[in-house]
């Protein structure tokens, strides 16, 4: 059986509502924009697109039992993904065009997107929230969970593209080097602030 029609919209509802709002990928991608422009950063975007809805699928087909039957797993992938970001973090409000080495930074790849996906504390909430909310027993899971990564599919490339755009158009008005340095550290800090609900 199939996902009951009435549970769509509130699923779209939900996709929409859960991927335009603030998190790691909506900061990083809006950093991305002002540092280096949307059209460099699509391979990133393409990457959270495709990503987190791979990410719903493997844990609603198994993987989020794995993760009930040695919860410790779990809490490691937690807390690794929490030290990442802080560097992450650190990156983009130290981010200078030329790195240490001489070279230029660059952008996420859509593979560094993709795997990005599995340390985001956010996109667990996401997903295990689309799953717990949106599944139902007694009906064709493998269908209700291919569908809620369907509908995430859709969504995210437009909700994501937007903070993407959001970063090209203050570019513009980051006159100096000064004003897009406020920017990254103020973009840091709302990386940072996106970890509390992983330490609370």
């Amino acid at each position: 059986m199939s996902i009951m029609p009435e549970l769509i919209l509130p699923l779209l509802l939900f996709s929409i509502s859960m991927t335009i709002t603030p998190g790691p990928n909506n900061v990083m991608v809006t950093a991305s924009g002002v540092n280096f422009g949307y059209k460099k950063t699509l391979p990133h975007i393409l990457g959270i697109t495709f990503g987190f809805p791979v990410m719903i699928v493997l844990i609603g087909l198994g993987l989020g039992s794995i993760f009930k039957s040695f919860p410790v797993i779990h809490h490691i992938l937690k807390y690794i993904g929490a030290i990442y970001l802080l560097y992450l973090a650190w990156k983009i409000a130290t981010f200078s065009n030329v790195n240490n080495n001489g070279d230029r930074n660059k952008p996420f790849t859509f593979w560094q997107a993709v795997i990005f996906q599995w340390v985001n504390p956010k996109a667990w909430v996401m997903a295990v929230g689309a799953i717990s909310t949106f599944t139902s027993v007694g009906r064709d899971v493998f269908f209700e969970v291919l569908l809620i990564a369907f509908v995430f599919c859709i969504v995210c490339f437009p909700c994501v593209s937007l903070w993407a755009f959001l970063g090209t158009n203050i570019k513009r008005l980051l006159t100096t080097d000064y004003y897009r340095k406020v920017f990254n550290i103020s973009m840091a800090f709302l990386l940072v602030i996106s970890l509390l609900p992983v330490f609370l």
